[in-house]
């Protein structure tokens, strides 16, 4: 017979903590020691960006879709892990590195017309195409600006720099 919680001791030691997890998670520091890995939450997601992730703990994958924050994956488990829906969903914020093709002077806005919080905003330059500005502040987090992005040029992070 097999000691499923000594098991369990190796896949928390697998399971990354800088990864993009749940919104509404109300100690996300906690997570992997009290996550069961029902897979309640996959199931319930409206876009399915929710995947088990290193270890087999529930993550969100952005390039897949965007969250529409239902609170569809609060409300299907079954463990005490999620804060109300009335507070906010997370301090995630989106990033846009060097590989951008606006950065390499190519015309491309797939991430701003994407973006309903308006949080990426083109600014003409002079002798360049319109270079993307992200307002930290407006973005929500919720990745719709990732998925589009033909370069892989945008992160949605709790590690914003």
């Amino acid at each position: 017979m097999v000691d499923l919680s000594r098991r369990r001791l190796f896949t928390r030691k697998a399971a990354r903590n800088d990864t993009l997890r749940l919104p509404w998670l109300n100690a996300p520091e906690r997570f992997i020691d009290q996550c069961t890995q029902c897979e309640e939450c996959l199931k319930a997601c409206d876009t399915q960006i929710i995947v088990k992730g290193d270890g087999g703990f529930p993550q969100v994958d952005f390039s897949i879709d965007e969250c529409t924050f239902c609170y569809q994956c609060a409300s299907a488990c079954p463990e005490p892990l999620f804060a109300a829906e009335q507070n906010e969903p997370w301090q995630a914020k989106a990033v846009i590195n060097d590989q951008c093709l606006a950065q390499q002077n190519v015309e491309c806005r797939s991430c701003g017309e994407m973006c309903d919080s308006m949080a990426i905003q083109f600014r003409l330059e002079v002798g360049r195409v319109a270079q993307p500005k992200l307002e930290t502040n407006q973005c929500n987090g919720c990745g719709a600006c990732v998925s589009v992005c033909p370069t892989s040029s945008i992160n949605v992070s709790n590690h914003v720099a």
